[in-house]
C-alpha cells in the first residue's frame, strides 16, 4: 500500500468551483441543473422526462451535458452557457474564514471548472474570495473539453505552468481526481456533510474510498485551516 501524499511540497492549489467552494447542500448547482434540463427539452423539443433522462446519459458519458448537445444536436456552447448560468446566487453566503485560509497556503492558488468564467466570477464575489485566485481554467480555455478528459488537466498544467509534483487538486467528484493522482498532485475529496439533503445522483457521491483519493474532507474550511497551521 503507498503512502498517502501530504501538502509539504504543495506550491500550487488547484479548486474546482461547484459543491467544492461552497456546500453540497446549498444546491446551487441544482438551479444550473434544473436550467440544463430546461434547455435540452426546448432543443430537443422533448418532455421535462425525456430531457432529464438524455441530460444525465451525456453527463455521463461526456463529462458534461453541454458537450453531449454539441456532440450529437450541434449545439453552440456559447448558447448553452449563456442560459444555464442564469440562476440565483443568492443563497451563497460570504465564507471569510475560508479566503483567510485560503489566502495562508504558500503558493498559487487556481481554479479548474467545467463552468464558465462568468460563473466563477459570480460564485466568488457571492463568497467574497475572488481576490486570493491567481488564475481561472474555465470550459472555454479547456476548448469546450471537460474534466475528466486527460487532455484538459494537460491544458490547464501547460497554461499555468503548473508542476503536478507540487500541487493539490481539490473536487467535489472523485473520477475528476483520477487523473491529477496519475500525474502526480496530491488530492482531496469534498464530500458533504450529511446534515442536510443534497441533490446529487448515487455515483457522483462514490469513489471516497479509491486510491486516487488522499483525503476526503466534508468542511473545506476546517481542513484548510488545519493545513495553514501546521
Amino acid at each position: 500500500m503507498t503512502a498517502t501524499r501530504t501538502f509539504d511540497h504543495v506550491d500550487t492549489w488547484v479548486f474546482d468551483l461547484d459543491n467544492t467552494l461552497y456546500p453540497h447542500h446549498v444546491n446551487l448547482w441544482q438551479q444550473v441543473d434544473q436550467r440544463i434540463g430546461e434547455f435540452v427539452a426546448n432543443w430537443l423539443k422533448v418532455s421535462p422526462d425525456e430531457a432529464r433522462k438524455i441530460q444525465k446519459d451525456y453527463y455521463r458519458r461526456y463529462g458534461t451535458t453541454m458537450r453531449g448537445m454539441m456532440t450529437e444536436h450541434g449545439v453552440r456552447a456559447d448558447d448553452f452557457l449563456a442560459y444555464v448560468h442564469k440562476i440565483d446566487h443568492s443563497p451563497l453566503e460570504p465564507n471569510p474564514a475560508m479566503g483567510a485560509a485560503i489566502a495562508r497556503l504558500p503558493g498559487r492558488k487556481l481554479i479548474l471548472t467545467n463552468g464558465s468564467v462568468d460563473h466563477v466570477d459570480a460564485v466568488l464575489a457571492r463568497l467574497g474570495i475572488a481576490g486570493h485566485f491567481h488564475g481561472v481554467f474555465d470550459i472555454i480555455a479547456a476548448e469546450l473539453t471537460p474534466k475528466p478528459a486527460p487532455e484538459t488537466y494537460q491544458k490547464f498544467l501547460a497554461l499555468h505552468a503548473v508542476d503536478p509534483m507540487r500541487a493539490a487538486m481539490f473536487e467535489d467528484l472523485a473520477r475528476n481526481l483520477v487523473v491529477p493522482h496519475e500525474l502526480g498532485m496530491t488530492t482531496v475529496l469534498v464530500a458533504p456533510d450529511g446534515t442536510k439533503e443534497v441533490v446529487r445522483e448515487d455515483w457522483e457521491l462514490e469513489g471516497r474510498g479509491e486510491p486516487h483519493v488522499d483525503h476526503v474532507t466534508d468542511d473545506l474550511t476546517r481542513f484548510l485551516q488545519r493545513l495553514v497551521k501546521s
